[in-house]
Formats: structure tokens, C-alpha cells, sequence
């Protein structure tokens, strides 16, 4: 923590909760890297009041951490023609609930009322489809505690966390679906599209979905 400035450090310990987390991350621009692409820490996603869904994973795991959590992140991990997701996961009285970063009325906060990370992963499942409905979301991550990373200052660097990305993609990830029951599923209907095209952040391209 000795590396944050007494202005991060001051903003940082405001987010006290995470619901206050959350509201602001959702006060944050999306990040559509029209610049290429990014992987902020979390005093460059200060700096340039902006995100995507990683980046807000962790600048989230980062003030949870000065709330008294562990720093923790999970994957949601789609089909190749869909974008993975990224949540900071925390516990409370034993139920787990997620904060993330999302330019869409879809993937959002969960309240920690979950029993396990399992039934957590499974409340966005039904929200995870293609334009044409097509479900996608196949598997979760286990949790990764980004404390293992305080020797490459990942909560302060200046330089983009790529290797925290490799790290979560390697992690063991646990299946939702048996091949029958992906072969069963029926797409998202016309209402639900509808609503997944709900957006709070518009591009000036239209590389970024999360």
C-alpha cells in the first residue's frame, strides 16, 4: 500500500464497501482501447478514469484489499467467439458476491448471497449470449488472489498487467456444462436480445463488448 500517493490512497479507503466499490466503478468511462488494447493497474485506471472489465476487476480486488478482503478475481470463460469476463469476488458472513465493470445492463454486481463460487458463476449464465441469443458462457476460474503479484507492484505499476492476465488464464477452471446439455440449449429469446443491447457507454468503434 506504501506505493499509492496520499490522494489514491485517500479515494481508495472512500470505497469502504463494495457497494461503494461498485458505484464507482460504474461512475468510471468504459474503456475501449481505441488506441489498442490496455491492461491498466489500478492507479493508471485513477489516472485515466476509465476501464474495462479487467482493469475494473482490478482496481476493485485493489480496494477491497484496504477494506479488510483479499484481493481476489475470477474468470467467466465463454466460447472463442465471445469475450471472456472478469469479476472481483468477496465474502461476506460465508456468501460470495462480485463486483465488476461492464458497459452492458447485463454481468453486473452481485449481491454476496451466494453459497459458493459455483452458484455465483451460474447467476450469469443465463445473460451470456451472442447478438443471435446463443448462449455462451462454458466455464469459471477458481479465484486468484492478486497478493501473489505485490512483488511486481500490480497495483501500482505503470506498465500494463498482461502477465496477471496469462496467470488467470491458466488457472484451473471448472466446466458448467456437459456437451448434451450445451447441445440442448435453446438461444436467448427476442426480448432478451433486446435487453442485451442495452449499453451505458458508446464507442467511437466497436472493438470492446464487455
Amino acid at each position: 500500500m506504501e506505493d499509492f500517493s496520499k490522494q489514491e490512497l485517500a479515494l481508495l479507503k472512500k470505497l469502504s464497501t463494495p457497494r461503494k466499490i461498485q458505484d464507482f466503478l460504474d461512475g468510471l468511462s468504459m474503456n475501449f482501447s481505441e488506441n489498442g488494447h490496455t491492461c491498466y493497474s489500478p492507479r493508471m485506471v485513477l489516472r485515466e478514469k476509465k476501464a474495462q472489465c479487467m482493469e475494473g476487476a482490478m482496481l476493485a480486488a485493489a480496494a477491497l484489499r484496504l477494506a479488510g478482503y483479499p484481493p481476489l478475481i475470477m474468470e467467466l470463460k465463454s466460447v472463442q467467439k465471445d469475450d471472456d469476463h472478469v469479476l472481483a469476488v468477496f465474502q461476506i458472513d460465508g456468501c460470495w458476491g462480485a463486483i465488476t465493470k461492464t458497459n452492458h445492463g447485463v454481468l453486473r454486481y452481485r449481491e454476496p448471497i451466494y453459497k459458493n463460487l459455483r452458484e455465483l458463476a451460474m447467476s450469469y449464465f443465463h445473460e451470456y449470449f451472442l447478438h443471435d441469443g446463443t448462449k455462451t458462457m462454458r466455464s469459471y476460474s477458481v479465484p486468484l488472489n492478486l497478493s501473489r503479484f505485490d512483488a511486481k507492484n500490480w497495483m501500482t505499476s505503470e506498465k500494463p498487467l498482461w502477465y496477471i492476465v496469462q496467470h488467470l488464464d491458466q488457472v484451473t477452471h471448472h466446466d458448467v456444462l456437459t456437451r448434451s446439455q450445451i447441445a440442448r440449449l435453446r438461444k436467448a429469446d427476442v426480448i432478451e436480445r433486446e435487453m442485451g443491447k442495452i449499453i451505458e457507454w458508446k464507442a467511437t468503434n466497436k472493438r470492446s463488448k464487455n
